[in-house]
């Protein structure tokens, strides 16, 4: 006889498994099931972790390579890319093994098989060698995350023309890497490579990288990656991928419809992601879907099935593992009776390149569209007193807030640590603080944090260091 629990989330990453663990704290009997193998999702085992890692020693490595002109001498500096790799991997597996800990501290039931749906209070798991488990349950969250999309008739092989899986884990440095789409996830695993030594170029349709980002952003961000030697080709679109004995070719056109063919030895395409619902037997309940093939819920992360509710990636929003985790958290509360939210407009996002860029709230071209009024504080690093004696002075902070209540609805950071800087702004916009709120709280000196105090203070014009 199947055992019964109160909730069963199909999906163990990072909005699955933090679900989980706080359904198991507000006193629900609770599974999880993963088909992974490991816990964790593409987060953990093959997105943020192993590419923070990467991006992590491949700056080390350049930063080694150029300490002489800082005055510190230091013999030849090789890459042992296989060593990296390793270290990578380590990474990846303690903390998998983490959330596998943290499941039998909390008491949830961990199933490892791939999930789907016999019924709506059914679900079935089967595992490596097919056979078959059939939870019973009162209640279903999917947490099942999202795939890399590839172009129309191009797949991926995961050894020439690979998606951000591939891009993890190439087996040698590319003497020339193309990577198409000039998103988050193409420019930071294509700056990994360019710091390891490959020739690097970006293939994008529009005529900007980082789309939805703040254009001034973008535009600063283009030109540092630029001077890093990093190659843009804009407005270009990509009709044909064409594997050959040395790699690819890729064969694009451009807006004049001009041909231009691509040799590399690996493509990266990073054009997207999509919803991962395939095989969980949607169908068979009658679960909805949208436009974008996302599983339709109300704001309860409720879908058309009253028992069985939907987060992350496979909903509608941005697809952040941080936006997942407060779905997760928001959900359990709910089935709990207590009033969990999210508040969408304090999501942060992060590129995690060199220098880092992190953006929240509206951009100054929504508020444009939107008819609100605004004023803007900037504040360059170049005048950042820690940014200085460090010699990371590239980027700025940008604070955008409305023109009469002074409320700040935006912020834009490009520049060292920017990624952390951004919690900051993230808690002072979630109280609904003003950017006067942020000038007169004191920040330690000397911290990149000062550089956000000095934005603040220029929404005022009274900025102190420039």
């Amino acid at each position: 006889m199947s055992e019964k629990f109160q909730v069963v989330v199909i999906g163990g990453g990072p909005g699955g498994y933090v679900c989980a663990i706080r359904l198991a704290q507000l006193g629900l009997k609770t599974a999880c099931v993963e088909s992974r193998g490991s816990l964790g999702g593409t987060c953990l085992n093959i997105g943020c972790i192993p590419s923070k890692s990467l991006l992590n020693l491949s700056e080390e490595f350049h930063k080694v390579k150029n300490l002489s002109n800082k005055g510190i001498e230091v013999g030849e500096v090789k890459l042992n890319l296989p060593k990296l790799m390793k270290n990578k991997d380590k990474a990846v597996t303690v903390l998998t093994k983490g959330v596998e800990f943290l499941f039998k501290k909390n008491k949830v039931t961990y199933f490892k098989g791939t999930g789907s749906f016999k019924s709506k209070n059914e679900v079935s798991v089967k595992d490596d060698k097919n056979k078959e488990t059939i939870i019973k349950t009162e209640k279903v969250i999917i947490a099942t995350g999202s795939v890399p999309v590839s172009l129309p008739d191009i797949k991926f092989d995961e050894e020439i023309i690979v998606s951000s899986t591939g891009a993890l884990s190439l087996k040698k440095v590319p003497r020339k890497m193309v990577v198409v789409g000039g998103g988050y996830i193409g420019l930071e695993m294509g700056s990994v490579w360019s710091r390891l030594g490959a020739e690097v170029h970006v293939v994008e349709s529009l005529d900007h990288i980082t789309p939805g980002m703040d254009r001034e952003i973008s535009k600063e961000f283009m030109k540092i990656l630029k001077k890093q030697g990093i190659n843009f080709h804009l407005e270009h679109k990509v009709e044909k991928v064409k594997r050959v004995d040395s790699g690819a070719i890729i064969s694009t056109s451009d807006k004049e419809g001009n041909k231009k063919d691509f040799e590399c030895d690996i493509v990266l395409i990073s054009v997207g992601r999509k919803a991962n619902t395939h095989g969980l037997n949607l169908e068979k309940i009658g679960i909805e879907l949208d436009e974008k093939k996302r599983i339709r819920t109300n704001k309860s992360f409720q879908t058309n099935v009253n028992n069985i509710y939907a987060i992350g990636d496979v909903i509608s929003g941005p697809m952040l593992a941080h936006k997942a985790e407060d779905e997760g958290i928001a959900v359990a509360e709910n089935i709990a009776g207590q009033s969990g939210h999210v508040n969408y407009d304090t999501i942060p996002g992060v590129v995690y390149t060199s220098p880092e860029v992190a953006t929240i709230g509206k951009t100054e071209e929504q508020l444009n569209e939107q008819n609100i009024k605004f004023k803007v504080g900037k504040f360059s690093f170049m005048a950042n007193s820690r940014a200085k004696a460090i010699d990371d002075v590239e980027g700025f902070v940008k604070i955008l807030a409305d023109e009469k209540t002074d409320k700040v609805l935006g912020a834009h950071l490009i520049g060292p640590h920017v990624g952390e800087l951004i919690a900051e702004i993230g808690v002072a916009m979630e109280f609904g603080a003003s950017s006067e709120d942020i000038a007169r709280t004191c920040h330690a000196h000397p911290t990149f944090s000062e550089a956000v105090k000095e934005a603040a203070l220029s929404v005022d014009k009274r900025a102190i260091h420039s």
